[in-house]
C-alpha cells in the first residue's frame, strides 16, 4: 500500500508515520536511520523546509535507487545526487535564504534493504524568525504539521532531545493535539550520548515524565562531526549498539533502546493500526481499484497492427456517432445544473424563435400616411368607392419579409449548438489522439455547415411562399363587417352611422348610409361641372394632394406666364398694338380677352406630392381596417412560420446530421493511410497509461493482501510482520539482527 501515490492514494488514507520535533532535534537523522541510507540535507541550522513525503518500497532485486514525483521517468542510483534534488527543489519553491513552504516533495525509494512503510520529515518546529521567513513563521510550522497528524491512519514520532527538559517538548505538546488520547505518538529521545556527565535518560524512556500509551525509545543520532568525516550508518548504528551495551543505566531496557527496537515498534503499531481500519481500509482501498481499472480500460491497449487501428477507429467513431445522437436526444447523462443538448434546442425554437417573433408588431413600421399614400395610388385618377386590396397586399408582405432575418438567425443558433455538442463527444477518448480529434472537428464542422446551407434555402423559400400567395380567404382571416366592428370597438370610427361594411374577401365598401352620401354628392357634382376650374380644386382638396413642405406655388403664375411681370404686360401690349385684327376685335376687347385667361391659368404642380394633412373620418376608417387586416394576416403568416421553421431545420440539419454523420466520418477519416498518423497517442498518454497500469497492479496487490491479512493478533505478530527480521530493522550488511546488539535483557 505504500506504493500507491498521487491520484490512487487521494481517496485512500494509507498508514504513515511523520516525525515532528523541534529545530535540530535529529528528526532527519531518525528517518535516515531508518532507511538505512545518508539522502537528507543536514546541518546546524533549518534544513527541512518543505515537508518530504518518503515512500519506502521494498523488492528483490539488489539495486537501490529513488524516484522524484515531480520528475517522472528519472531514476536517481546515486544518493547524493538525491540529496542534491531535494535541497534544489526546496531552494525552488522556499527560496534560497531559509524560507518555508507548505508544498510537498515526494520521494520513492527502492531497496531490498527496508520495509514498505511511508515516512514523512516535517520542518521543525522555530520561534524566532530568521533570514526570509515570516514574523508569523512559528504559528504557520504549528498548523502544517497539524494538516497531517490529525489524520487516524498516521502514527506520531515525537522526536525530543534528551539534553532539554521533556516538559517543554514542542513534539509532545503538538502530539497531544493531534492524538488526544495517545493511541498513536511513539516518543523519540534523541542525542543520549551528549547528555551531561552523571545524567540519563532512563526515566524518559521508562515515561515517569511524561507517560505515553506507546512508550519511548531511545536512540543515538550521528553527530555533525560524523556527518562532515561521512560516518555511514553502519558504523553509526554499531557506535549505538555500543553505547546501549556498556551504559548500566540502560540495562534492561533492550524493548525501548536503538533504532532497530523503533523500527520493530513501528512495525508492530502500523500492524495494529492496520488491523483497526481494515475494514475502512479494505472498502477504499476496492473502491479506487474500480476507479482506476475503469480509467485503465478507457485508456486502452495500443493498437499495433493494422487490423487492429482500423478496428479502434470504427469503434471510436461509433460511439462519437452514438454520443452525438444521445445528446442531441437527450438520452445522455442529465444534468441538473443547466439545459444541454436537445433541451437547448427546444428552448432556441420556443423560448427565443417563438417569442421573438410574437414580440414582433406588424403595423409599427407603418404610418398612417404610409396607409394614406398606398390607398390613394391605387385608387388611380378617378378615385374609387371600395378600399382597394392593392395597399394591403404591399404593406403585408413588407411584414413577412420581416420574418426571414430570425428564421436564418435561429438557424445559425441551432447550427452553433450541434457544433457544440460534437465538441463535447468523447472528449477523454479523443484526447489521446489529437490527430484523430483535430481532423474529426474539422469533417464535423464541414459536414454541419453543409447541412445549414439547404436548412437556410429551405427556410428562404419558405418566406417566399408566404409572400407570393396572400390568401385572403383564410378561416382566420379577420374580414367582413368583423373588422369594421374591430375598428369600431378600438374607437378609430369617430362617426358610428358613417362607418364601411367589408366584402368578404377583406375589400372595404361604403355602408348604405355613407353610399347614399357620396351618391347625393356626385349628383351636385355633376350639376356644378360648368362652374370656373377654382371650384373644382376647391373640391379635391378635401381629399386631395399638397405640395412637400416649403414649396409654395406662385400666385402670379398667370402673369408670369403671360409677360412675367410689368415688363412681360408691356411687351404683350406693344406686340398686340402692332397686330390687325381681321375679324374686327378692338385692342381693348382683345386685352380684356388676355386678363380672363390670365387669372384662369394653373400653377405648375411640384415634383413631389403627398396625401393632405386633413384626415376626414373616411380616411381614419380606412387606415384603421386595413391596420387590422395586416395584423390578421400577419399572425397567420407568423403561426405558419413558427411551426415550418423547426421543421426545416430539424430535417435538414439536425437529423440529416444524425442520420448522415456516421458514414461521413467512416468516408473521410477510415483510411489505411492515416491510421497510424491518427492513432498516434501524446507522451503525456504514454506516461499515463504506464502509471495507471501500474497502480492498477499495486491496488490489485493491496487490494489481494487485505483479503488475505488475518485479523488475529498473534497471527499478526508471528507470520504477518512487514519485514523478515524479527527487529524489523533495515537489512544493513555486517549487523546481528537476530540479536539486538547485545542489549542486555
Amino acid at each position: 500500500m505504500a506504493r500507491l501515490d498521487g491520484d490512487a492514494a487521494a481517496g485512500v488514507e494509507l498508514p504513515q508515520v511523520a516525525a515532528i520535533g523541534g529545530q535540530s532535534s535529529g528528526k532527519s537523522s531518525v528517518l535516515e536511520a531508518l532507511v538505512g541510507r545518508d539522502f537528507l540535507p543536514r546541518g546546524p541550522e533549518i534544513c527541512t523546509r518543505r515537508p518530504l513525503v518518503l515512500q519506502l518500497v521494498r523488492h528483490s532485486a539488489p539495486e537501490e535507487w529513488g524516484e522524484f514525483l515531480h520528475a517522472p521517468g528519472r531514476r536517481f542510483d546515486d544518493f547524493e545526487h538525491i540529496k542534491r534534488e531535494i535541497q534544489s527543489e526546496t531552494d525552488k519553491e522556499a527560496g534560497g535564504n531559509k524560507g518555508v513552504s507548505d508544498k510537498q516533495i515526494r520521494l520513492k525509494i527502492f531497496s531490498p534493504n527496508v520495509i514498505d512503510i511511508t515516512l514523512v520529515d516535517l520542518p521543525g518546529i522555530t520561534r524566532v524568525p530568521v533570514g526570509d521567513q515570516p514574523s508569523d513563521i512559528e504559528s504557520r510550522i504549528r498548523t502544517m504539521i497539524m494538516q497531517y497528524i490529525k489524520h487516524p491512519s498516521c502514527i506520531i514520532l515525537a522526536v525530543s532531545p534528551a539534553n532539554a527538559d521533556l516538559a517543554n517538548s514542542d513534539a509532545l505538546q503538538l502530539a497531544r493535539l493531534g492524538d488526544p488520547d495517545g493511541s498513536r505518538t511513539i516518543g523519540v529521545i534523541t542525542k543520549l550520548d551528549i547528555m551531561d556527565r552523571g545524567t540519563d535518560a532512563r526515566n524518559f524512556l521508562l515515561g515517569n515524565v511524561i507517560p505515553l500509551k506507546l512508550g519511548y525509545v531511545g536512540i543515538v543520532n550521528r553527530s555533525q562531526e560524523d556527518i562532515n568525516f561521512n560516518r555511514s550508518i553502519k558504523d553509526a548504528l554499531a557506535f549505538e549498539e555500543k553505547f546501549f551495551s556498556t551504559l548500566p543505566a540502560y540495562h534492561g531496557l533492550s524493548q525501548c533502546c536503538g533504532v532497530p527496537q523503533l523500527a520493530k515498534k513501528l512495525n508492530m503499531i502500523l500492524l495494529k493500526h492496520i488491523t483497526d481500519m481494515l475494514p475502512g481500509l479494505k472498502s477504499r482501498i476496492n473502491a479506487q481499484l474500480v476507479a482506476v481499472a475503469k480509467e485503465h480500460a478507457a485508456y486502452g491497449d495500443t493498437a499495433e497492427s493494422t487490423a487492429g487501428q482500423g478496428v479502434k477507429l470504427l469503434n471510436i467513431l461509433g460511439k462519437y456517432c452514438e454520443a452525438f445522437s444521445s445528446m442531441v436526444e437527450g438520452k445522455n447523462k442529465v444534468s441538473t445544473d443547466q439545459l444541454s443538448g436537445g433541451a437547448r434546442i427546444h428552448y432556441i425554437f420556443q423560448s427565443i424563435f417563438v417569442k421573438s417573433l410574437e414580440e414582433i408588431d406588424p403595423c409599427k413600421n407603418i404610418s398612417d400616411e404610409d396607409i394614406r399614400t398606398s390607398i390613394q395610388n391605387s385608387d388611380g385618377p378617378k378615385g374609387a368607392m371600395f378600399l382597394p386590396e392593392v395597399p394591403f397586399e404591399i404593406l403585408v408582405r413588407k411584414q413577412i419579409d420581416r420574418l426571414l432575418d430570425p428564421s436564418l438567425q435561429c438557424a445559425k443558433f441551432i447550427y452553433d449548438e450541434l457544433v457544440k455538442i460534437s465538441h463535447g463527444c468523447l472528449t477523454s477518448e479523443l484526447q489521446k489522439y489529437p490527430i484523430l480529434k483535430r481532423r474529426m472537428g474539422e469533417s464535423v464542422s464541414n459536414f454541419l455547415r453543409d447541412g445549414l446551407r439547404p436548412a437556410e434555402t429551405m427556410i428562404t423559400h419558405i418566406i417566399e411562399m408566404e409572400m407570393d400567395y396572400i390568401n385572403t380567404s383564410h378561416s382566420s382571416f379577420v374580414g367582413g363587417s368583423k373588422v369594421v366592428e374591430l375598428a369600431k370597438h378600438e374607437g378609430l370610427s369617430s362617426r358610428g352611422p358613417t362607418s364601411l361594411s367589408v366584402h368578404k374577401d377583406g375589400v372595404g365598401i361604403s355602408s348604405e348610409a355613407q353610399l347614399k352620401s357620396s351618391t347625393e354628392n356626385n349628383v351636385q357634382l355633376k350639376s356644378e361641372r360648368g362652374q370656373k376650374s377654382r371650384a373644382v380644386f376647391a373640391r379635391d382638396t378635401s381629399r386631395g394632394a399638397t405640395a412637400e413642405k416649403g414649396f409654395q406655388p406662385d400666385t402670379d403664375a398667370g402673369t408670369s406666364v403671360a409677360g412675367g411681370g410689368q415688363n412681360g404686360h408691356s411687351l404683350v401690349s406693344g406686340s398686340l398694338s402692332s397686330m390687325s385684327d381681321p375679324r374686327g376685335y378692338s385692342l381693348n376687347s382683345l386685352y380684356s380677352m388676355i386678363r380672363l385667361r390670365e387669372v384662369n391659368l394653373l400653377s405648375q404642380p411640384p415634383s413631389t406630392l403627398k396625401p393632405s394633412e386633413n384626415k376626414t373620418d373616411r380616411d381614419r376608417t380606412e387606415i384603421a381596417i386595413v391596420k387590422l387586416l395586416v395584423k390578421s394576416y400577419y399572425d397567420i403568416v407568423r403561426k405558419s412560420i413558427e411551426d415550418a421553421v423547426p421543421k426545416a431545420i430539424m430535417h435538414f440539419l439536425v437529423n440529416h446530421t444524425k442520420r448522415e454523420l456516421h458514414n461521413v466520418l467512416i468516408r473521410k477519416l477510415y483510411r489505411e493511410s492515416l491510421l497510424d498518423d491518427m492513432l498516434r497517442e501524446t507522451d503525456e498518454v504514454l506516461i499515463r497509461r504506464q502509471r495507471i497500469q501500474e497502480t492498477l497492479q499495486v491496488l490489485e496487490q493491496a487490494h489481494r493482501t487485505l483479503e488475505e491479512f488475518p485479523l488475529e493478533a498473534e497471527k499478526l505478530e508471528r507470520g504477518y510482520s512487514l519485514s523478515e527480521y524479527g527487529t524489523g530493522l533495515p537489512n544493513i550488511p555486517g549487523l546481528s539482527n537476530r540479536n539486538p546488539r547485545g542489549i542486555l535483557p
